[in-house]
């Protein structure tokens, strides 16, 4: 196993160091942009399925689908960036996810459904890279601080989208409205296409992990542990922020845009949620505090979110759901660097199996609660079976070890 010696230096890569400035930015701004395109379709299913007379299955594919290519593309995508570049992929996956821009030209499902497919693979080319990236520009200390900006502004890029998604539509039409948040995607590649720079260019081009060498990398328990947690707790997540707003609508009899609304405190409670993340963690409590009680919230929050009728009680639950969802995530995201040893390589490696793992769980949550509505009437045993899954973050908590990280042999 190549050291981390092997890489540049923090004072080698700052040339000149006024300049990480600029890509901290940039890198903040391709969070914002795939957080405002990552669920701003969800307040506009209701328009979807009866434009291209669908049904709520199909409907669920076209956030599903694009989590799955992500998902598909995350083990892969480690070794896949360190063959084709941080610049390179950070611009070929921003521009992909800049794909949206198209949706006012789709004319049938099908259409929508490619340019979903396009922003999906955009998405894990971003997410993936960002942590090599990172490792190349910024300090470790700084490193953690961005982890937890980046993740603040992918949050707030899903709640300003959730809650003005609908309204927009209202003005422009729903396909006219998908086009705008996909634009502001577009402009940022463009940005990034220009000024993007990373030191040394490359996770590393000899000496590279092969695909074999994955399974070795990701076995170690408490690797595992941080993948169980993610992928649970995104299961809830994704099944609520995609079928609330339609829930709220038909069931609770809010209008779409309060539904819409309701469902954004989600992602925008995390703003703040995570940026707590990034800073109590380093005065208060340990690691697996920072699993338990987020994990304690979830259980509470998630079912009360759709089992409680009264305005109040929603929005609190979904004050908890929020808080739990996302407070964690900085710690999450430390962790999984501080196991391998602040290797950008296997960075990448371990961020793209935390995008498969949670991918795949973020792809079945929206189609199971979208097919068992249409079977059973009810959007019920759809959100409690997520509510069960979420359940994995607090077990994750109390299963993981009290002492320092372990790193993969």
């Amino acid at each position: 196993m190549t050291s981390v010696s092997a890489c540049p230096s923090p004072a080698e890569a700052f040339q000149p160091r006024r300049y990480r400035f600029l890509i901290a930015g940039l890198v903040m701004a391709a969070h914002f942009s795939v957080g405002l395109n990552l669920f701003t379709i969800s307040p506009l299913l209701g328009d979807v399925i009866r434009d291209y007379e669908i049904n709520r299955g199909s409907a669920g594919l076209l956030i599903a689908l694009a989590l799955l290519v992500a998902a598909g593309f995350g083990l892969p995508g480690g070794v896949v960036i360190s063959r084709l570049g941080i610049a390179r992929s950070y611009t070929v996956g921003w521009w992909l996810a800049g794909l949206m821009t198209l949706s006012f030209l789709a004319p049938n499902y099908l259409s929508l459904l490619a340019l979903r497919l396009s922003f999906g693979l955009g998405l894990a080319l971003v997410l993936i890279t960002t942590g090599p990236l990172l490792l190349r520009w910024f300090r470790p200390k700084e490193v953690l601080v961005m982890n937890g900006l980046n993740t603040a502004v992918l949050s707030l890029g899903i709640a300003v989208a959730i809650a003005t998604a609908a309204p927009l539509a209202g003005i422009l039409g729903w396909q006219n409205s998908l086009s705008v948040f996909g634009a502001i995607g577009s402009v940022g590649a463009a940005a990034w296409t220009v000024l993007g720079k990373v030191p040394g260019d490359s996770v590393r081009k000899s000496g590279s992990m092969s695909i074999r060498e994955i399974p070795r990398l990701i076995r170690n328990r408490q690797i595992v542990l941080l993948l169980l947690a993610d992928g649970g707790v995104l299961v809830q997540y994704t099944a609520l922020t995609a079928w609330l707003p339609v829930f709220y609508t038909e069931v609770r009899g809010m209008t779409p845009t309060g539904a819409g609304f309701a469902t954004g405190l989600l992602p925008f409670i995390g703003v703040f949620a995570v940026l707590l993340g990034g800073f109590l963690p380093l005065r208060f409590g340990t690691p697996r505090s920072y699993f338990i009680w987020p994990g304690i919230l979830l259980t509470i929050g998630g079912p009360a979110s759709f089992l409680l009728g009264s305005s109040t009680g929603i929005y609190l639950a979904l004050v908890m759901v929020g808080i739990g969802s996302w407070l964690y995530v900085p710690t999450l995201l430390s962790r999984t660097m501080e196991l391998v040893r602040n290797d950008p390589e296997r960075v990448a490696v371990v961020w793209g199996s935390l995008l498969t793992f949670s991918g795949l769980g973020m792809f079945v949550a929206p189609i199971m609660v979208g097919s068992l509505r249409d079977l059973t009437g009810s959007y019920l045993p759809g959100f409690l079976i997520s509510s069960v899954a979420a359940l994995t973050l607090l077990t994750a908590g109390i299963a993981m070890p009290r002492g320092g990280v372990q790193s993969p042999r």
